[in-house]
């Protein structure tokens, strides 16, 4: 047996209404969703990690979340894995004419954003904007819908033109810090950060995965800091923040 008949299996079972555990019975579409994004996240931090078999372990996790939505979804009806497994071959068919069929492999980029674009019309999702999904990460879905805004012309002719963006959107939320209005302040703070994400987008950086390299960086200092205080015997709790800063220049000297 395969290893994905004998997954197919075991959650058949456990979606058993009789025997199977009352945990899994119990979850329907909306109950699982959330965990796939998890186990999304944590496949990717084992990928950058460079740990392989934690890579394994994750992928395998997230297959699980595949696999329970479309067991969920044959128990009403609604579709299968195959069909989903197969739903997905056909697309990649469709979106690679320069493999699967005669084209231009130099167009590759073009003929999958015209493929992507078509799937989208056939779904009545209309609009440049149309298709990304509202669940994304905001700094992630910020960036593409810059990006989609981007292909149609709707973009600045520089760099020099979204980093003065940047600066307006900074001077704004200084104003609204004075103004004491909290929804525009926090109107104009989403702002900023949409101008931060585009600039990421227009320097060829992904701004998910810089911040994501920043809180790492974050919590590898603040953490030093700690461990300098932990050696005299103190904690961070009641210190001054002349000292805590003190050290944490020593901390980013030393990084």
């Amino acid at each position: 047996m395969s290893g994905i008949a004998r997954l197919l299996e075991i959650m058949t079972r456990l979606r058993d209404p009789e025997n199977g555990c009352p945990w899994d019975v119990a979850q329907t579409p909306l109950t699982v969703a959330p965990y796939a994004i998890e186990e999304a996240y944590e496949v990717l931090d084992a990928i950058q990690k460079g740990d392989t078999d934690a890579t394994e372990d994750e992928l395998g996790d997230l297959l699980l979340q595949v696999v329970f939505q479309s067991q969920i979804a044959a128990e009403s009806g609604d579709f299968t894995f195959d069909s989903v497994a197969n739903r997905i071959a056909d697309k990649m068919i469709r979106r690679h004419p320069h493999v699967f069929a005669q084209g231009d492999a130099a167009r590759h980029a073009d003929t999958w954003e015209a493929g992507k674009a078509a799937e989208r019309q056939a779904r009545a999702e209309h609009g440049t904007l149309a298709g990304i999904p509202q669940a994304l990460p905001a700094l992630m879905r910020a960036r593409k819908l810059a990006a989609r805004a981007a292909r149609v012309g709707f973009d600045w002719p520089d760099v020099t033109g979204v980093v003065a963006k940047v600066r307006e959107e900074t001077e704004e939320v200084e104003a609204e810090i004075l103004s004491g209005d909290r929804t525009a302040l926090r109107d104009e703070i989403g702002d900023l950060l949409f101008a931060v994400a585009s600039l990421a987008r227009r320097l060829d950086i992904d701004p998910e995965e810089a911040l994501r390299g920043a809180n790492a960086k974050f919590q590898r200092r603040f953490e030093a800091v700690e461990a300098l205080l932990a050696r005299d015997g103190e904690t961070v709790d009641g210190q001054d923040v002349d000292r805590l800063d003190a050290l944490w220049q020593q901390v980013k000297r030393g990084a």
